[in-house]
């Protein structure tokens, strides 16, 4: 037994050396407010910030894994890749200023300041931005340079051809300005975007240089740059308000579209509240006025949260169950809509779903309870009580 016991010990003593020799080797490193720092010392870093209920983050779980792997096999790319769960390191990740789920950064060894990753997360794309990091020879721009037919970019619109290319379907155009630093540094998103649904002929990606043609920036309004519309038959739609992400591009295509997906799922649930749902949908236009008298519960919630996604069936009961009870509304905003990220970040949502309380317009309480009916029902059974018994007085 001491034999054995013995062994054991001198396996994993031999186990940890060979990892301490090889650090930069290995799959995804584990990072936390602990050891961040330290290793952050010893090599190059490419972290991703995450948080477990975080869809998008799951969906890109395998591709970092492999990131890890091929990294591993390539001696030239000497980084580790890492990942930070924020829902455990909440003071690292708000040092970092992550405000946003996932949120890719790369450290060079022992510089403070990071780069962080705004592009595609596809398996060649992270790697591109390794390369790309590090100053080493990208294989994929050769590639790019032999192709007979190289992908495009955003269409260039002007004057000249403007309206007669938005005149009919659907269309995404950037208003920019060739010095505005917001703009340099999604130009490449951009493009992206477009070669990504180059093949998708029922919209088109675009672009319009303001400083060459400032009469058609200013009959769409554009007053800041970058600007983005969806423009549908020659008319404005719909302003983008959302972060620049390629993935957040992509979703607002889609939800405007009426596409597939998470973005299809969001749409199709704002059709189930407006026709037949109890629960009060509120966005930034109507939200002060719809918490303005009463009691009102609200869920902040995202479409592709598994969690607010168990819950709705609850919380569509929840509301049922005060259905004709006057001075109380069960409500709900979807902070994923471009229109209403402000709204929740001035809520201070951190994470989906929240649910917070209010009563004659100011925040009483966050919930943080069971999300069974009958709990939900008498946390907000309790306010209603309390404040019907102090309007009595």
């Amino acid at each position: 037994m001491r034999y054995c016991t013995f062994f054991a010990i001198v396996l994993l003593m031999k186990l940890v050396a060979g990892n301490e020799a090889d650090a930069i080797t290995g799959p995804v490193v584990k990072l936390d407010g602990d050891n961040f720092s330290t290793e952050l010392s010893k090599s190059h870093h490419f972290v991703m910030f995450f948080a477990p209920w975080c869809g998008h983050c799951e969906r890109l779980k395998p591709t970092w894994a492999e990131l890890a792997s091929t990294v591993q096999s390539n001696p030239d790319e000497k980084v580790v890749i890492a990942e930070v769960d924020c829902t455990t390191a909440t003071s690292l990740c708000s040092q970092q200023d992550v405000t946003g789920y996932p949120t890719l950064k790369f450290f060079s060894k022992g510089v403070a300041e990071s780069q962080r990753h705004r592009g595609p997360r596809d398996l060649g794309s992270l790697l591109s931005f390794i390369k790309e990091t590090l100053g080493l020879p990208d294989n994929k721009e050769k590639v790019v340079e032999t192709n007979t037919e190289p992908l495009k970019g955003a269409v260039e619109l002007s004057e000249d051809n403007f309206h007669d290319h938005v005149a009919s379907g659907e269309h995404f155009v950037k208003f920019f300005a060739p010095w505005c630093g917001h703009c340099q540094k999604m130009a490449g998103t951009w493009d992206s975007l477009a070669q990504s649904v180059g093949q998708d002929n029922s919209v088109t990606i675009g672009k319009v240089d303001c400083t060459q043609y400032r009469n058609l920036c200013n009959e769409f309004e554009v007053k800041g740059y970058p600007t983005l519309l969806w423009i549908k038959d020659g008319k404005k739609v719909e302003k983008y308000q959302g972060t620049r992400t390629h993935e957040d591009l992509k979703a607002f295509i889609e939800r405007m579209k009426g596409g597939d997906g998470e973005a299809a799922e969001a749409k199709t649930e704002k059709a189930t509240v407006a026709t037949s749902s109890p629960v009060v949908q509120l966005v930034d236009s109507n939200f002060e006025n719809g918490i303005a008298s009463g009691v009102t519960f609200v869920k902040f919630y995202a479409p592709w949260c598994g969690h607010c996604k168990r819950m709705s069936p609850t919380w569509d009961e929840l509301a049922t169950k005060f259905v004709g009870k006057t001075g109380v509304k069960i409500a709900k905003v979807d902070c994923t809509d471009g229109s209403n990220r402000q709204l929740c970040a001035d809520q201070k949502v951190n994470g989906f779903p929240t649910m917070f309380l209010y009563s004659n317009g100011a925040k009483v309480e966050e919930y943080d309870g069971n999300r069974s009916l009958d709990d939900m029902f008498f946390f907000v059974a309790k306010l209603l009580n309390e404040k019907q018994e102090k309007d009595e007085l």
